[in-house]
Order: C-alpha cells, then structure tokens, then sequence
C-alpha cells in the first residue's frame, strides 16, 4: 500500500495536484490523533484517513474546494451534537489543515525562434515548468532550444493531442506567422489554459482574426487571446520582449494592477 509520503512525492515527480489533510488538533473523544493524514485526489480517490465518517465526508468536500481556489484552509469542528449540525458523537473537538498541493504552473512556449527560446530561458529562472512545441523538430531539442523539461516536435492544432492543457497552463504563441497561428489555434482555444497570448502586430493579428473567422470559430473563442501579447516596456531585443511577456503572466496569475509600485 503506497504510504502518503511516497505518494507525495510521486505527486511533484509527475507535476500533479492533490490536496493534503492533516488533523492539527484533538480534544477529547476524536477519531483521529493529531498528525493522521489524508491525501485527496482531484479524481475523488484519496489515501489515508482523518477519522472516516461524515467528519472525513466534510473534509473531502473542503479538499475539493481547495483544489480548485488553490487556498489552504483550516476546518474546526465539534463532535458533540449532530442534531447542531455537528459530524459526530464523540464529544471532542477536532481541527485540520488542508492545504492544496498544486504543480508548478506551465508554460507553453509554442515555436522556437529567437523570442522562444528566450521565453524559455526567464520562465525556467522564474520557476515555471517549461515546455516547448514547433512543428520543425530540429528547432524543438534540448541543443537548439536548451531548458525545458519536455519538448513536443509536433503542429500546433495536434499539441493538445499529446499535453494536458490546464488552468494552470499558460500558452505562449511565437510562432512564424499568421497563417500557422490561423490553422492551430481553434483546437487550442477550446483547452482549458488560463492564457493565450500571440505574439506579433495589431495588424498581424487582424489577419488571424479573420482567418480564424472564416474557419467558423466563434467570437467568444477568439476573445481569450492577448494579442499582441505582453506588457509595453518598448521592448525591442528577444531578451527584452520575453519580460514584457512573463510581466504579463505573472500580473495575471497573480492578479495584479501592473501598476507602478511608485504610486
């Protein structure tokens, strides 16, 4: 039987999410000691036990919760009357810490030219997983493009074929035009990644628009893309670009203003 701890660090080797529960405190008649554990699966499955009942029937609907906020959170609960609402009988008073266990969020580096691989290179030092896509396979190895931690050779409309696109997956489009960006975009627009920005002009990407129009993708699709993607810095350098890029990432995730800290 897998042990919560080896599970845990199955969890960060294969860059999944869970939720850890762990009772923090025990007063009186509980089920659990303090320090028992349960781990909690997005899939519903979980590992361990804080004490079984309609107590761990509560936590695991907490656990789910936090999943998906990403907020820890601590639970109390009396164990006295259940006609009060209380989870039990026992008489004691239990409290536990869930906290989420989330990957790093990824970024999507999809074609790898000279703005690519500098997306790759600040993403990778700003503790992101990494991942790059191009449809030109000697541009997609660790040689060409050096720091990512797996690497897709393949066309733009069949990556979500092969990667789990999630709310955590930023995707980055740097690729060599319009007319790519017209033919791969509508299976990525439908992924469930927190962000998609493409690179390029006001004018480049009216083009794509239009494209993506005539192939019937819908308005509120089309909507989700930042385009052109970034920050204005008046970046001109691959190296410079790549911040205004990451800048905007970053405000997003973190839903900051992007605002000078001047004031």
């Amino acid at each position: 039987m897998t042990s919560i701890y080896q599970a845990l660090s199955e969890l960060e080797k294969n860059n999944q999410s869970a939720a850890l529960c762990t009772v923090t405190k025990s007063e009186g008649s509980t089920p659990r000691h303090v320090g028992s554990k349960m781990l909690v699966y997005p899939d519903g499955t979980f590992i361990g036990t804080v004490g079984g009942g309609d107590l761990e029937h509560r936590v695991l609907g907490e656990a789910w919760v936090a999943l998906g906020d990403g907020k820890p959170r601590y639970l109390h609960y009396n164990m006295a009357d259940p006609s009060r609402g209380d989870p039990g009988v026992c008489g004691g008073q239990v409290e536990v810490f869930v906290e989420p266990i989330l990957p790093a969020a990824t970024i999507v580096v999809i074609g790898a030219g000279h703005v690519g691989k500098a997306v790759v290179h600040l993403a990778k030092w700003l503790g992101f997983r990494v991942v790059v896509s191009d449809d030109r396979p000697e541009f997609c190895v660790p040689d060409t493009t050096p720091g990512a931690d797996e690497y897709y050779p393949v066309e733009m409309g069949k990556l979500g074929e092969q990667l789990k696109i999630t709310q955590r997956t930023y995707l980055v489009v740097t690729s060599r035009g319009s007319s790519v960006d017209v033919v791969g975009l509508p299976s990525l627009l439908e992924s469930d990644a927190a962000y998609i920005g493409i690179i390029g002009s006001k004018r480049r990407w009216a083009t794509t628009v239009k494209g993506l129009k005539e192939k019937g993708v819908k308005d509120d699709l089309i909507a989700k893309v930042h385009s052109p993607l970034g920050l204005e810095l008046e970046a001109e350098t691959p190296e410079e670009i790549a911040v205004s890029i990451m800048a905007e990432i970053m405000m997003l995730r973190n839903k900051a203003t992007g605002k000078s800290m001047r004031g």
